[in-house]
């Protein structure tokens, strides 16, 4: 993709070459600008800040190999591209040595000129998404942090954790975190340059499953036209996450099993070995320890994934974190959505730490977006936040309010956190509820709830 306002800086001492090339890249839709000498150059770029320098090697008082240092020296990030003669590859080489990213050949062929440039400003776009990508990683495995003492012990374990590939099972209830937990703990690993995989467990059958985890050879079932390779043989060297891993069937289990003890497996319907080096992290939100009560789970599995267990803590009882995440999702989101917030007033700030967030992050995460998404800005007010979020505040309640419409605001409430605690499941929300699954349907439309 050819970034057609990029702005590129000529540095020439011929003036008919500075003039060429100023009008082919003009007319491939670049804005460009021309320095005469080495010293100008380095002037010019104390005031504008170009995506490219086309620099000439060979230039009288500073040659273009010296501006290159300077440049460089100087902590300038810009691309630079030498202009070379006859006679001075050499010099461009030793010019790519110092930093530059290519060289053009004198006399000057317009398709190869387009494409060197075409390819040095992807490369520099590219770098800079890879970046901003690293950068809201990084962000988001500091949200885990928090100020809260009651993550702290967690964290800890993580961090001791990662510097090992013992197999790790994150505890606690949904929403709470536990693949952020997972991807840094790889990140903080010696593991991070390899992938990363992770996989719900309760997303796919059982047989979809296991060709997910381990793969199958061509032909070992029904649509099995060609080999495919398991997410464990992709993942190897890196980390696999194992999500609501307490959900998987019996068959499975033991399949897993002798997975995390041998760390080797064969396709299905293969009959070869395949030995890899990979980290398990495991997470669920159910209680494993009453799961293998009920016989519904291997004893010997959960001995297995219960080797570094990790409880993490509910938002409910790590509160002082709220104006963190709150804020991280403001800047998140409102970058997304290219709108204008730019910070959360104090009486939206004191329904979001009243409210017990039944969801967890993950619901507080969706509450930013939606008022982000829905709001004018540039402050997160009341008004933008979701009516179940006041139902805790005495004051939202106006002393005019009628009887009907505090009771539909508690019928809300309930109903919003039912349908948070069973994962927008709206069977189990009615049966921990009391109530008809119809009749909780014609509620939800008629309460108008999300």
């Amino acid at each position: 993709m050819k970034s057609e306002s990029a702005s590129i800086l000529v540095v020439d001492d011929d003036p008919d070459i500075r003039e060429v090339l100023k009008d082919r890249l003009e007319s491939l839709g670049y804005e460009v600008s021309t320095a005469p000498s080495g010293r100008e150059c380095l002037n010019l770029l104390e005031k504008k800040s170009p995506q490219m320098i086309l620099l000439d090697i060979e230039m009288p008082e500073m040659s273009g190999l010296e501006v290159l240092r300077e440049i460089r020296k100087r902590e300038i990030n810009v691309s630079v591209l030498m202009i070379t003669a006859y006679g001075t590859v050499e010099r461009a080489v030793e010019a790519m040595r110092e930093g530059a990213y290519d060289f053009i050949p004198k006399p000057f062929e317009p398709s190869h000129l387009a494409l060197i440039i075409q390819r040095a400003l992807e490369r520099d776009s590219l770098k800079k998404e890879v970046e901003i990508l690293s950068e809201e990683v990084s962000d988001r495995y500091r949200l885990i942090i928090g100020t809260n003492s009651k993550i702290n012990p967690q964290l800890d374990a993580a961090k001791k954790a990662a510097g090992s590939s013992a197999t790790v099972l994150l505890l606690g209830e949904s929403g709470t975190g536990k693949e952020l937990f997972a991807r840094a703990i790889h990140n903080w690993s010696d593991r991070k340059g390899k992938p990363f995989i992770a996989i719900n467990c309760v997303a796919l059958s059982k047989d979809l499953l296991e060709s997910e985890l381990f793969g199958h050879e061509k032909g070992a079932f029904t649509g099995a036209h060609q080999q495919k390779k398991g997410k464990m043989e992709l993942a190897n060297g890196g980390t696999v996450f194992l999500d609501e891993v307490g959900d998987i069937s019996a068959e499975l289990q033991t399949k897993l099993l002798r997975f995390l003890q041998e760390r080797e497996f064969e396709r299905i319907g293969g009959t070869q070995t395949v030995r890899v080096d990979v980290r398990v992290i495991a997470a669920t939100n159910r209680d494993l320890d009453e799961a293998v009560k009920d016989g519904r789970f291997r004893k010997d599995l959960y001995y297995r994934l219960d080797v570094v267990p990790i409880v993490l803590p509910p938002l409910r009882d790590r509160k002082e974190d709220i104006p963190i995440l709150a804020n991280y999702f403001l800047q998140r989101f409102s970058r997304e959505a290219k709108k204008n917030f730019t910070e959360i007033s104090q009486q939206a700030m004191e329904q979001l730490l009243t409210y017990d967030w039944p969801g967890n992050v993950r619901e507080l995460s969706n509450v930013m977006e939606r008022s982000i998404v829905l709001g004018v800005g540039p402050k997160i007010t009341p008004n933008d936040l979701p009516p179940r979020l006041g139902f805790h505040k005495p004051s939202s309640f106006s002393q005019d309010q009628s009887y009907h419409n505090a009771i539909d605001a508690f019928r809300r409430e309930l109903i919003v956190k039912a349908l948070a605690q069973s994962e927008g499941s709206r069977v189990a929300a009615a049966k921990a509820l009391g109530i008809q699954r119809t009749y909780l349907s014609r509620l939800i439309k008629t309460l108008r709830i999300d």
